[in-house]
């Protein structure tokens, strides 16, 4: 009998998954990860649950621990505090302060969700690691999940082939409220438990104070781009990404102001009216941080620039350097520090992360 050791998160999505393993017969045990600590790492201002009488990291191994006992498997507990702050939390903070806007749900799953779990996994004679992912492996291929709406492929871009190949993602092949039902069926606790939002393993933070443990506020000027008219002052160019609209706190305007770039040097936020303005949008970038999960390397495919956004036609150009300029039609909000996830169908082939912006085949100086 092959051995499973599954990551519970103490949400529904493992839990079901858990059990999806037990029913196909796999030698079942589950592992919680502990990946921050308040104390430990200073999370004071912008943190809702430092009165609370028990912390929401402690509450979701609580909630694991129940399920576990529940489906009847061992439930194992690993601190990799130190391992995310070293890999994904460092690289967030370095990230924002060169103005880029990192995704630090990616790097999570590198370093610690398939690296040092998968590790860990191994010294409790794991064959196999399992985690409550919407997403498919075929034949070693990772698939978007059948729930297009709940698909992670994305946050799984970075991910190689050895990793892959030592992977299940049990829920897959369902939807959310299938799996909710699921949970219901077993009279599991976390059936109705709402799904986890914000950092990585760190939860809901109010961004703004969240950041000031740990960078300081850096204040400067707000600029049209189109008037070079100062229209207002922002705090950091850290809390602003671009095509953002809300938060800039600029009044006067009968249009919506939208965040189109940052100037790091000078400390300038530029912003530009209208939802489609010509400064939005881009017809090529630069990635590095290459990272391809299969043997093939297309010359065409589609892209995902953000998480929640549609896939858009693209070419891609193999650098010498080992980046890659991809091309595409006008595509708004294109942004440094994002990652450029590529698709052939429902494959998911990889990505890399997003250098430079260009248009016309120049860099956009106004973006970094």
């Amino acid at each position: 009998m092959k051995k499973v050791v599954i990551g519970m998160s103490g949400g529904v999505d493992s839990s079901v998954a858990a059990i999806l393993l037990k029913e196909q017969g796999y030698e079942v045990e589950g592992l919680f990860m502990r990946n921050w600590d308040t104390s430990l790492n200073g999370d004071i201002l912008g943190n809702p649950n430092l009165n609370d009488q028990i912390c929401p990291q402690e509450q979701d191994y609580n909630d694991a621990l129940e399920v576990c006992k529940k489906i009847g498997i061992p439930l194992h507990r690993i601190d990799f505090v130190k391992e995310y702050w070293d890999y994904v939390f460092v690289y967030f903070l370095e990230e924002l302060k060169k103005g880029r806007t990192p995704n630090p749900d990616i790097m999570c799953n590198k370093y610690i969700k398939f690296d040092y779990f998968i590790r860990e996994a191994k010294r409790l004679g794991a064959d196999y690691i399992a985690t409550g992912h919407y997403a498919r492996i075929k034949d070693g291929q990772l698939l978007r999940a059948v729930d297009t709406n709940k698909d992670q492929t994305y946050f799984l871009s970075q991910l190689n082939q050895e990793q892959l190949s030592k992977v299940l993602f049990p829920i897959g092949e369902l939807t959310k409220p299938e799996v909710r039902k699921i949970a219901e069926q077993y009279g599991l606790i976390t059936a109705k438990k709402k799904d986890s939002t914000g950092i990585c393993f760190i939860g809901e933070r109010n961004f703004k104070n969240f950041l000031k443990n740990y960078l300081p506020n850096q204040p400067g000027k707000i600029v049209n781009i189109e008037t070079n008219e100062v229209v207002g002052d922002h705090v950091g160019l850290m809390y602003y990404t671009i095509g953002q609209r809300r938060g800039l706190e600029v009044g006067g305007t009968t249009d919506r102001l939208f965040v189109v770039g940052k100037n790091l040097q000078d400390n300038i936020l530029y912003v530009a009216l209208g939802e489609d303005n010509p400064y939005l949008y881009s017809d090529s970038c630069i990635i590095d941080t290459v990272n391809f999960n299969c043997e093939e390397r297309p010359l065409e495919c589609s892209a995902k620039f953000r998480y929640r956004a549609n896939d858009y036609p693209v070419t891609l150009e193999y650098l010498d350097n080992g980046e890659i300029k991809v091309k595409y039609d006008a595509v708004k909000s294109v942004t440094p520090g994002q990652a450029c996830v590529f698709y052939d169908g429902e494959k998911c082939l990889g990505g890399g992360i997003v250098k430079t912006v260009c248009k016309d085949d120049k860099k956009l100086w106004y973006i970094l």
